[in-house]
């Protein structure tokens, strides 16, 4: 593995990200085997040399595989009141999408 990473946010949620890396995130409407870039890089590293973005960096982009869409585990939720009588019990499960990152460029 290269010491190459990237903080990058997608979905509402931060990653750090290497070359290899195999993630899942929110759902994105892409195609399973197409290429997505994900722009929003907070900060990279590339060659020991660390670049902060304010917020984000111009012109960098992590390119990355969509592997496959699916959704996690599910979730229960309970609700539940003392003495009432009342209880309501949910499940929920998220749609991802599993990235495997191919390369970051900046």
């Amino acid at each position: 593995m290269s010491d190459n990473y990237a903080i990058v946010a997608t979905g509402g949620k931060q990653y750090r990200v290497r070359p290899g890396d195999q993630l899942d995130v929110e759902k994105l409407h892409v195609p399973e085997g197409d290429t997505v870039t994900l722009d929003e890089v907070l900060l990279a590293s590339v060659d020991g040399a660390v670049e902060v973005g304010t917020p984000t960096i111009e012109g960098a982009q992590v390119v990355a595989k969509v592997l496959s869409h699916g959704r996690e585990r599910k979730k229960i939720v309970f609700k539940y009141k003392n003495k009432t009588r009342y209880r309501i019990k949910r499940g929920h499960r998220q749609p991802i999408t599993s990235l495997e990152i191919t390369e970051i460029e900046v």
